[in-house]
């Protein structure tokens, strides 16, 4: 590595490290705390060992037992203390860092929901992000802050003991204490941190690798390739294993070399004191002494491995928490974003709202073609328009685009006549929300899958919104009723009725602007129709809908109906008017009226 990429990858290791740190500063005064224990308590264990030597060396001599008092005292003080300390800090730090990292935990699973790249949303690697390297930001506090500020202070405190004996004695710790604070650990850095920077990516690609093999080992078999993804896993599973080997036969060359200075510096101590004349008593408290200090400060030691190893995980977090909105909203839409933020943000207000698309036009890659081509479209407060088309259209981007996820690369999207991208994100899903492609559906029970739409809901209000979504029944004939887990993404549950658990969530937060893409997907005719119409009848006056449908049916009663193709709108009106003229929505509406025709004329009849 060339000494230009080194000093850029340490520049970004450090700015991951700021950024990460910048969470911090809510339980700054906890850290402080705890760091504060955490000296005491090094401290503690040094005053302990060298009170204890001058006491047993002291006892030697038989002197009378009041000689001895004090130092026994002291003893049993520091030994209870030490405890205590110990005790104390474990407890404040970890509350401190339990707290920061329910914020950066929250942070980047937002980051990660916002995504759009299909290249970065794998589960595996978005499940380490959210456990290994957000587990590296705990170790950045607890492993390394708070350890290697208590080593360096209580080295300090060691260096002034030893000078109130002996200056000499005292330069040489000084200079045997850097040698373990300061050289070891920068020797441990070097040595560890090309291994230690691959270690985190790696851990990400086992663990989609995991995710892989469990969940496709349907499609990989019929694929007949089981064997090539089982080599590509165990081949990472190897270069970890060795990177992991590396680093612990690293470690431990430097932990011997550590023994090794901490012996040196306490002989050469010992051979300075007593040149320049100190007691025995003292010599021995001075060689002790000696020892516990070095044993503190090669904390550094650990704290330098531990921080190298922990840098790429720290960036992995850092790219998500600082993340540009260009990320997520897509091409072109990051600085109009930062200029609404500069301007300030405008709170959502609940009820009825307003919406314009004008001349949208959105890409999400320079220079590829426009997935929506200046596309307007009025959405008034109480207004429910659907919007139709082909496979590709840009029906689901529209959507997007709606909810915030995507920004527009040409024209703007208003909501009551501000642009939405001055609303803020968190709240933005009051105003417009909905049921988009692909709705999570968590490994959870019913009732907290619903809940996510409304925290507050209570079951009056959980049942009308299941009602709505033809799932209230079967929620009845379960024996655990609201309480029955629907499993991983919803595998306990059938196509249909995930869709109708993910509909009825949708419904219960009641947005003012109300998205409904593809609601009845999954199922048969008959049953589609009738959540349709239920889940539009449960909409509240004053709410407007935009209903996004491959199905022609049921849209009779909708205010406007949308055609799109290739982005662009080519139909437009009302379904009797697009029905009685030439184009894609009357070829589309007789196409499936003829195979639900056929449809329901096999099927089984009661």
């Amino acid at each position: 590595m060339s000494s230009g990429s080194s000093r850029a990858g340490d520049g970004s290791n450090r700015a991951a490290e700021r950024a990460v740190l910048r969470l911090a500063r809510p339980y700054l005064g906890r850290l402080v705390g705890a760091g504060l224990l955490a000296a005491a308590t090094e401290f503690a264990g040094l005053a302990l060992m060298a009170t204890a030597t001058w006491l047993l060396m002291s006892a030697a001599g038989r002197p009378p037992l009041d000689r001895l008092t004090v130092a026994i005292v002291a003893v049993r003080a520091l030994a209870i203390s030490r405890g205590v300390f110990r005790y104390t800090e474990r407890l404040a730090g970890h509350d401190a860092v339990l707290r920061m990292i329910t914020d950066v935990r929250a942070g980047v699973f937002a980051a990660l929901a916002a995504r759009r790249d299909a290249a970065r949303q794998r589960t595996g690697d978005a499940l380490s992000r959210l456990v290994s390297d957000v587990e590296a930001v705990q170790d950045l506090l607890l492993r390394v802050l708070v350890p290697g500020a208590a080593a360096a202070t209580v080295s300090v405190l060691a260096v002034a003991g030893a000078a109130a004996v002996s200056l000499p004695a005292a330069g040489v710790l000084a200079l045997g204490l850097l040698v373990a604070g300061v050289a070891l650990p920068l020797a441990a850095t070097a040595l560890t941190r090309h291994a230690a920077d691959q270690v985190a990516p790696l851990r990400g690609a086992l663990a989609t690798d995991a995710v892989d093999l469990t969940h496709g080992a349907a499609d990989l078999a019929a694929f007949g390739a089981t064997g090539h993804a089982l080599d590509a896993a165990a081949d990472r599973a190897r270069r970890l294993a060795r990177l992991e080997r590396r680093l612990a036969a690293t470690g431990f060359a430097v932990d011997a070399a550590g023994v090794l200075v901490a012996g040196a510096t306490a002989g050469a101590v010992v051979v300075t004191a007593l040149r320049g004349g100190v007691g025995g008593v003292l010599v021995g408290v001075l060689a002790v002494g000696s020892l516990a200090a070095v044993e503190v400060a090669l904390a550094l030691v650990g704290a330098a491995r531990q921080r190298t190893q922990l840098r790429a995980g720290l960036v992995r977090v850092a790219a998500l928490l600082t993340a540009p909105e260009t990320d997520a909203v897509g091409v072109g839409a990051g600085a109009e974003v930062g200029a609404a933020r500069a301007a300030g943000v405008t709170a959502v207000v609940p009820g009825s709202h307003d919406v314009r698309f004008d001349e949208v036009t959105v890409r999400y890659r320079a220079g590829a073609a426009p997935a929506l081509d200046r596309f307007t479209l009025d959405l008034p407060a109480g207004r429910r328009i659907a919007v139709v088309g082909p496979s590709g259209a840009g029906k689901s981007t529209l959507a997007a685009v709606l909810t915030g996820s995507v920004g527009p690369a040409e024209g703007r999207v208003t909501l009551d006549g501000v642009d939405l991208s001055a609303y803020p994100a968190e709240e933005l899903p009051r105003a417009v929300g909905g049921l988009l492609a692909e709705a999570y559906v968590f490994h959870a029970t019913v009732r907290e899958n619903l809940l996510l739409g409304r925290p507050a809901a209570d079951e009056a209000e959980l049942a009308a919104a299941t009602r709505a979504a033809g799932l209230l029944d079967w929620v009845h004939a379960q024996p655990a009723g609201w309480d029955t887990v629907v499993g991983e993404e919803g595998g306990q549950l059938s196509g249909g009725q995930r869709q109708r658990l993910a509909l009825a969530r949708a419904l219960l937060a009641a947005p003012g602007v109300l998205v409904l893409d593809e609601p009845t997907e999954g199922l048969d005719p008959a049953a589609a129709d009738a959540v349709l119409a239920s889940a539009l009848a449960a909409t509240p006056a004053g709410h407007s809908v935009l209903l996004i449908s491959h199905r022609l049916s049921g849209l009779a009663d909708l205010d406007e109906i949308v055609v799109l193709d290739a982005g662009r709108v080519v139909q437009r009106g009302r379904h009797d008017e697009l029905v009685a003229a030439p184009g894609w929505y009357r070829d589309q509406w007789l196409l499936q009226e003829a195979a639900e025709r056929g449809y329901l004329a096999l099927t089984p009849r009661p």
